[in-house]
Order: structure tokens, then sequence, then C-alpha cells
């Protein structure tokens, strides 16, 4: 007699902003997106990965990135920076917010996937967590402790902070005008 043995199906979901402004305001570092999906999906079958970004509308800067994201397997999701408001000293703030989008995926895919990785430490992503749960689904959290709220961190079956994971920050950078060791 023969058993199939299932592996669990994963769906990545990465908040790029928010691990990308964490990892820079904390360590002044950058994250290994490749890093990350291996490890979110080590022992599973990828279902999904999906990275969402935002950029400045005609800013080419970020196509590298972009492009990067999906050689790796992700599925990139843009959204183009709006004007929010301008300050009193004329300053524009701009806004770009990718959580309903992230939700929405979730709900959409929820039904071909046994587990679900939020790379986000945002607190607004809690409701959608336990609602996952109630759905029998298995959510782990990757993300910085330091900037992840803790109703996320208690709702996730897992958490794992994100520099715990070995090579998940790519090596800093030297200063510039720093000259290399010979």
């Amino acid at each position: 007699m023969q058993y199939v043995v299932h592996r669990p199906r994963v769906g990545v979901f990465i908040d790029t902003q928010n691990l990308y402004h964490s990892a820079r305001d904390l360590l002044e570092r950058t994250v290994n997106f490749e890093t990350i999906l291996k490890c979110a999906t080590e022992g599973r079958e990828l279902v999904h990965a999906i990275s969402y970004t935002v950029e400045r509308e005609n800013e080419a800067t970020a196509r590298p990135f972009i492009y990067k994201l999906s050689a790796l397997g992700y599925k990139v999701r843009r959204m183009n920076l709006t004007l929010h408001h301008v300050t009193d000293g004329g300053k524009a703030i701009y806004e770009g917010n990718w959580d309903m989008g992230i939700v929405a995926d979730m709900v959409r895919l929820m039904d071909h996937l046994d587990i679900i990785v939020l790379g986000s430490g945002d607190g607004d992503f809690t409701d959608i967590v336990e609602v996952l749960q109630e759905r029998g689904k298995r959510v782990e959290v990757i993300a910085f402790r330091e900037h992840t709220a803790q109703k996320l961190v208690d709702a996730a079956d897992r958490f794992t902070h994100l520099p715990d994971i070995e090579h998940a920050l790519m090596p800093a950078r030297a200063p510039r005008g720093a000259k290399a060791e010979e």
C-alpha cells in the first residue's frame, strides 16, 4: 500500500514597504526577499507569493527592484503613490497603502492554502489573521519585532523576528566615500 503525503500549501504575502522601511530605520540595511521566500516555504508547497509595492508615478528607479522580485518568484502588485495632502509648510505628503489589497488577495486565495505567511508588522492585519484562523488556516508573521503591533504578534500562530532568519538582511553597505579594505 502506498501513502500520499500532502505537503502544506502556503501563500506568502509581503508588505514590501513595511519591511523595507523597518530594515532601513532600525538597522540601516535592506531585506533579502529571496531568503524570506525560502524561509516561508521550506518543506511546503508554494501556491502564491505576492509582493506589494508602491512607487512614484513615472519614476524608473524601482524597476530593477521590481524585476528582481519577479525573478525570485513573486507576483508583484504595484501601486502609484498619490498626493494625500500638503503641509502648512508646503511639503507634499504622499500615500500608498496596500492593506485592503493584501486582505482581498488573502480572502481570494484562502481556499487554496493551508498556511498564510504575512510579511508585515502592521496591526491592521490582526482582524484578517483571526478570520483566516477561524477558517482553519495557520497564519505566520515575519517582521521586525520593534515595528510589529503586539496584537498582531499575539494573534499569529507563529511570529518570526526577521533578523533571526539567517541571511534575511543584505550586507550593510560601506558609507559613501569610505575606502574598501585592501
